[in-house]
C-alpha cells in the first residue's frame, strides 16, 4: 500500500536505534526525507547511513538532547517546515515512589514529557501557518496500566496521553493532526538490558532473560519495526480523519 507520505519530511527524535530508527526507515521507504535526532552522533550516522544505503531519500542528523530547552529551540531551527514530526524520544527508569529521586524524577521528565511538549510547540506554529502537519508520539502502555514500580513512567506517559488528546481535539481547526501509539513490551536494546536485570532477580541468571517472554501475547515482545509501521501509518494522509486518538498496540495484553 502507498501511503501517499513521497516527498513528505519527517522529523524522528530518538531516531538513532530502536523504535525511532525502525519509523525512520519506514517513513523512508514510502518516500519521506527524514531529519533524524538523538545524543549519540555515532548512532545517528550509523542509521543515516543504513537508510541512505537502502532508500533514495534525504536523510540529516542532528545530535542534540532534548532534554535542554535550548537543544528543543536549535532542533526545530534546523528543522525548518516538516510535515511529520515523530516525538520519540525519551527512555525513564523504573522504580517506585520512595526509590525515584526528586532529580531523577525532573531529569526524566525534561526528555520524555517535556521534551515532547516543547519540540511540538516550537513546530506547531509552522504547520498551523501551512494548514497541514501531523504530529506522531510515541509514548507507552505504562501511562494505561499504571505500573506502581515504574511511577514515573506510568504518570510521564498518562501526561502525554493526555497532552495528545488535549491538543489533537483543538489541533484539526488549524489542519494538523495530532495522534499517539502505546506500545507495550517492544524488543530493543533497553528491552533487553531491563529484561537481564528482571531475570537476574528473579531467576538469580540474567541469561534466562529471554524466559520473561513466554507469558507475553504470542509468547514475543513486538518488533520495532511492527510500531514503526504504525507511526508511519498514522502519519500518513491515509489516516487523515485520525487525531487525539491513541492507539495502543501490545498484542491484546491489557
Amino acid at each position: 500500500m502507498d501511503l501517499g507520505l513521497r516527498g513528505h519530511r519527517a522529523l524522528v527524535t530518538g531516531g538513532s536505534k530502536g523504535i525511532g530508527r525502525a519509523a525512520a526507515a519506514i517513513l523512508a521507504e514510502e518516500g519521506c526525507d527524514l531529519l533524524l535526532a538523538a545524543r549519540d552522533p555515532a548512532a545517528l550516522d550509523s542509521a543515516a547511513e543504513a537508510i541512505r544505503a537502502r532508500h533514495q531519500v534525504q536523510v540529516e542528523v542532528i545530535p542534540a538532547d532534548l532534554s535542554e530547552e535550548s537543544e528543543v529551540l536549535r532542533v526545530a531551527e534546523a528543522a525548518g517546515a516538516v510535515d511529520v514530526l515523530v516525538n520519540n524520544a525519551g527512555a525513564i527508569p523504573p522504580g517506585g515512589l520512595l526509590q525515584v529521586d526528586d532529580e531523577t524524577w525532573h531529569r526524566a521528565w525534561e526528555l520524555k514529557v517535556h521534551g515532547f511538549i516543547r519540540l511540538t510547540r516550537a513546530l506547531y506554529p509552522r504547520m498551523a501557518a501551512r494548514r497541514s502537519g501531523v504530529v506522531v508520539n510515541v509514548i507507552g502502555a505504562a501511562g494505561e496500566r499504571f505500573p506502581a514500580n515504574y511511577i514515573t513512567g506510568a504518570t510521564g506517559n498518562a501526561s502525554l496521553m493526555a497532552f495528545t488528546r488535549a491538543l489533537g481535539r483543538a489541533s484539526p481547526a488549524d489542519g494538523i493532526r495530532v495522534v499517539a501509539i502505546n506500545p507495550g513490551p517492544v524488543a530493543t536494546e533497553r528491552h533487553e538490558r531491563l529484561a537481564r536485570a528482571q531475570a537476574a532477580e528473579k531467576f538469580g541468571d540474567a541469561e534466562r532473560w529471554r524466559e520473561l517472554s513466554k507469558t507475553m501475547p504470542f509468547g514475543r515482545a513486538a518488533t520495532p519495526e511492527e510500531i514503526g509501521a504504525a507511526v508511519a501509518f498514522l502519519a500518513s494522509p491515509r489516516s487523515g480523519y485520525t487525531s487525539g486518538t491513541v492507539l495502543t498496540i501490545d498484542g491484546g495484553g491489557g
